[in-house]
């Protein structure tokens, strides 16, 4: 049997192939698992709306109110909780691109009355063992029943009320600017969203 000859045709051929047939492949498992993670992640921002309000008896999620955010191409997105015929509390979905390896997404809780009910982080990529902390019940708990009015949500260091993450500032910063995102459009949209 006669060994192909490697010309510079055969070569482009055969990587034209390869590519075709990987971009394909590729392609196709995105279609066949693009349900799937995007019922993951609505399951996630349930999970979360139910972890940052006070108890309620409806669907909040079912009740999404997306806001526009001034000089971002994305938006805040809010869940109200309702006990009854009134509100009990709001969940906003609110982001921050400032964390030291980018993305930081919160859902953060307020009773009616703009205290923290509870913050829980819904997307991160910071520093496994440093930036990560902000998961934890130390560092969130320092928020908890506070009103962002009297609260100044900036690290000590830069005149604020909040203990920094040891070794992860920046991540501090941008959490904190992430819940005061949350806290102002709260603040500005709760009349409107009965």
């Amino acid at each position: 049997m006669k060994k192909l000859e490697s010309t510079l045709l055969n070569m482009i051929l055969s990587l034209t192939i390869i590519a075709l047939v990987s971009g394909a492949s590729l392609g196709f498992m995105n279609e066949l698992t693009k349900g799937p993670k995007e019922e993951s992640r609505k399951q996630k921002q349930v999970e979360a709306i139910k972890s940052v309000l006070p108890e309620i008896t409806n669907n909040p999620f079912a009740e999404k109110i997306p806001v526009a955010v001034e000089g971002q191409k994305d938006s805040l997105f809010f869940f109200p909780g309702k006990k009854g015929d009134g509100l009990s509390g709001m969940a906003v979905s609110c982001f921050t691109y400032s964390g030291y390896n980018g993305l930081i997404k919160l859902m953060v809780g307020f009773n009616m009355n703009g205290e923290i009910f509870n913050i829980s982080v819904l997307d991160q990529k910071e520093t496994p063992g440093l930036g990560t902390k902000m998961t934890t019940e130390p560092f969130v708990k320092q928020f908890i029943g506070k009103n962002p009015g009297q609260f100044k949500l900036k690290p000590t260091k830069d005149g604020g009320d909040v203990d920094a993450l040891t070794g992860a500032t920046i991540t501090t910063r941008a959490y904190c600017e992430a819940v005061q995102q949350a806290y102002d459009g709260f603040m500005t949209e709760k009349e409107q969203i009965k």
